[in-house]
């Protein structure tokens, strides 16, 4: 059989179920085509740390190409989805002809939410690229800049007020890192002011920080972000963002540096399936992971909604990775003439890094929180990474970091014209500095 006679798979996606679905189709007698609007895979768990100048962006990404030179049934596209014909087999990208498919996988993941109002994305960036990242990490460390050069104590405070909206996972570990930052890694850096005295706030709806975790290890998370120095507020609803701070209720709080880690929805691209979604845009999926009206579309990752025993299976890696090579062993099976099996999720417990040396951990029955914890999530995420330097470079930056509580990371790239607090209105800094452009789909 010619090459171009054997079966297609389209793989859209090159996060971890799209990359670890690659990887499971190896041994298929067919044509692979992995598709993703970035050349890289981005190990998205750390980008908190490029945000808050732990690493650079090239520790936590490698290039899917690399990832995948050794596996020859795999073509890469650098592409992006635009349309999804399910009745015609076949993908409209963005450039280049449609792909034609016999067995499609979307893992095209999640963007930010903001509940509807939109606008407030030009105040309060999210974390989801890379770009996102070094944004961030430009905002935090030029407004220490210039609440050196601040003429008012209130100028001066207001930018060094920091506020995270949303504590679940991203949001703790950004507030706990915030805090660090201020109190060890740039507390002998300035001369007018002692950054020290900046305020962290981390602002949550809910009536407790990391709310999917047990009441228990909320109590302890929120205690320890504490002791770290952040002001944590429960029940707090945000009601307005706008350049000069945030509105809370009756409130008002002055702060130049606003990060938004409260909620994400679906990617746009699972309504071009025409299945039933849920309040979140999540595609509604069969316990195989395929479509119910188009057994060889499966969709998986953050772009469904899926639940096991009446419990629904979480968007983290982990479930990622295990739906990925999922969905890849059914296409297996498919093309080997057998049916499809259900998705069995095995939990393999969820955590959170608040600072030095604190976390909390969910690992089967056993809750753990303060040290251990911490040693735990540092020895998981060392693991998962892909790529043997990305590993040595992280485990180094985070000795080196734990040592002697610098950042190694520390540069402020040109400002962007989005910026509501920009002077100069130049675009292309991302481009600049040595960082890179790119991220993950």
């Amino acid at each position: 059989m010619n090459e171009s006679e054997l079966p297609h798979v389209v793989l859209l996606g090159g996060g971890f179920a799209g990359l670890y679905a690659a990887r499971a189709l190896k041994p298929a007698r067919a044509r692979v085509t992995l598709v993703d609007r970035r050349n890289h895979h981005l190990f998205q768990p750390l980008l908190y740390q490029v945000a808050t100048a732990g690493l650079s962006a090239i520790d936590i990404a490698q290039p899917i190409r690399k990832i995948l030179r050794k596996q020859p049934n795999v073509e890469v596209l650098l592409a992006e989805a635009k349309d999804i014909d399910v009745a015609g087999r076949r993908v409209i990208l963005d450039r280049g002809e449609p792909l034609v498919y016999d067995y499609l996988l979307v893992a095209t993941g999640a963007t930010h939410s903001y509940f509807g109002n939109d606008q407030w994305s030009r105040y309060a960036p999210g974390l989801k690229t890379i770009e996102d990242a070094l944004e961030i990490r430009r905002r935090v460390l030029l407004a220490f800049e210039r609440a050196e050069t601040a003429t008012s104590d209130e100028e001066r405070q207001a930018y060094l007020t920091f506020v995270v909206i949303g504590a679940g996972p991203t949001g703790a570990e950004l507030a706990g890192a915030l805090s660090e930052i201020a109190r060890h890694t740039l507390v002998r850096d300035f001369r007018h002011f002692n950054p020290s005295e900046a305020r962290i706030l981390l602002l949550e709806g809910a009536d407790r920080v990391l709310p999917p975790y047990p009441p228990e290890l909320s109590a302890k998370a929120q205690q320890q972000l504490e002791k770290l120095g952040v002001e944590v507020r429960t029940g707090s609803k945000v009601t307005q963002i706008d350049g000069d701070g945030v509105q809370v209720g009756d409130e008002r709080i002055a702060a130049h540096t606003v990060v938004w880690a409260a909620g994400v929805a679906a990617s746009p691209l699972g309504r071009c399936l025409g299945a039933e979604l849920d309040r979140a845009g999540r595609v509604l999926v069969r316990p195989d992971l395929s479509l119910p009206d188009h057994p060889e579309v499966f969709v998986v990752g953050d772009l469904i909604s899926l639940k096991i025993d009446g419990k629904p299976v979480p968007g983290v890696a982990p479930a990622a990775i295990q739906e990925g090579e999922h969905a890849a062993h059914n296409i297996l099976r498919a093309l080997d003439g057998k049916p499809s099996t259900p998705f069995e999720y095995q939990d393999k417990g969820s955590m959170a890094t608040l600072g030095r040396r604190s976390a909390v951990a969910v690992l089967g029955k056993l809750k753990l929180s303060g040290y251990l914890a911490w040693l735990s999530w540092l020895l998981v995420h060392i693991f998962f990474l892909i790529g043997f330097r990305n590993r040595f470079v992280v485990l180094f930056e985070w000795t080196r970091a734990y040592l002697t509580y610098q950042r190694s990371a520390r540069l402020i790239l040109q400002e962007s014209p989005g910026d509501p607090d920009s002077d100069s209105g130049s675009g292309d800094e991302k481009a600049k500095g040595g960082e890179g452009d790119s991220s993950k789909a």
